[in-house]
């Protein structure tokens, strides 16, 4: 596999494990830090950890607000992971910050009504909701475990956008899919050997773009 994916530099997030993760299924990362040197890629992806404000504003600042929103309106092969995925929505209960709203929705914050802890860490099951999607191949529906980190998860207004979800405390989106677009809260860099199944499966999409009918 030789499928270039630009991972976009906004100042933050977990570049060096994303970029490790893409290298070992085979595909070729480019970081890039302004649209310009996006160039000729087949995939583009938004990795994010720490506080969705300063991913936002980052995004905002290196002009990738516009790119990203252009990118997947297009609905060209697109991957978020962790603040990747909340920053699509319209707005976020974290600091009241307003995302990119290329997508319905908002993002909201746990709010545990027993003793689960807050952040939601640690591995935890996807249960997918789109059967037969090409983003899940070679893994099983409703058996597979991921890592997460985060306080927040998004609620899309479209049900039709749920991928997977998971449960703690109550059910929730944890991973969302359009098309030739896919964005994950867990963690696939952090989640072994089904982690790089996801991002092979992505690579895939990128190497033979493809409409999917969800």
């Amino acid at each position: 596999m030789s499928v270039s994916i630009a991972v976009i530099n906004y100042g933050m997030g977990n570049l060096r494990s994303v970029e490790n993760a893409l290298l070992k299924i085979g595909a070729n990362p480019v970081i890039v830090k302004s649209p310009k040197e996006v160039g000729d890629v087949q995939g583009l992806l938004l990795p994010g950890v720490g506080a969705l404000e300063d991913c936002v504003e980052g995004l905002r600042a290196s002009k990738f607000d516009d790119f990203v929103s252009g990118w997947i309106r297009e609905d060209r092969p697109f991957m978020g992971v962790c603040l990747g995925l909340q920053a699509l929505f319209e707005f976020s209960e974290e600091r009241d910050v307003r995302g990119l709203g290329v997508l319905p929705g908002r993002v909201v914050r746990f709010r545990s009504k027993s003793n689960f802890k807050i952040p939601h860490m640690g591995w935890n099951t996807a249960i997918l909701k789109q059967r037969d999607s090409p983003f899940w191949a070679d893994l099983d529906p409703s058996l597979e475990r991921f890592y997460f980190v985060h306080s927040y998860y998004a609620k899309p207004e479209d049900p039709s956008l749920i991928f997977t979800t998971t449960e703690y405390d109550q059910d929730f989106t944890s991973s969302i899919a359009r098309g030739n677009i896919l964005a994950c809260q867990f963690h696939p860099e952090k989640s072994q050997k089904r982690g790089l199944q996801i991002y092979a499966n992505f690579a895939s999409i990128c190497d033979k773009p493809l409409s999917i009918e969800l």
